[in-house]
């Protein structure tokens, strides 16, 4: 008996580290202003299949974001928020996105400091 119980156990512990191995935080600038952006943002990226949960922070401009790393990434996340009209490290949103925010969430936007762009920032 006893060693069906520590057997038992021994699955439930590897089943549990083997889901804690997929879900990996994340943290990340995104550009916004108040509760309603605080609202947009969370929601955009938890509207990413393996997002499961997404907190920003208004003062630091941080978003903390808990995802499944075998269903998707920072870029995809990144991407989703980007397209609600909010630039974040990697990605600007479109102009016409960010234009669409309420005259509250229109923050300002930063100049060179995304990290990451396709291929329209430079010539080729």
């Amino acid at each position: 008996m006893k060693t069906k119980v520590l057997s038992l156990v021994t699955l439930f512990l590897v089943g549990a580290m083997s889901l804690f191995a997929q879900s990996k935080t994340e943290k990340f600038k995104v550009y916004g202003k108040c509760g309603m952006c605080k609202a947009r943002i969370e929601k955009a990226a938890k509207s990413v299949e393996g997002v499961s949960s997404a907190d920003w922070d208004k003062e630091a401009k941080q978003l903390e974001v808990v995802f499944d790393d075998t269903k998707t990434d920072v870029k995809k996340i990144q991407k989703a928020i980007a397209k609600v009209g909010h630039d974040t490290e990697m990605f600007k949103a479109e102009d016409e996105a960010y234009n669409s925010l309420p005259g509250c969430c229109q923050y300002e936007r930063p100049k060179a400091e995304m990290k990451m762009k396709g291929h329209e920032g430079h010539k080729h």
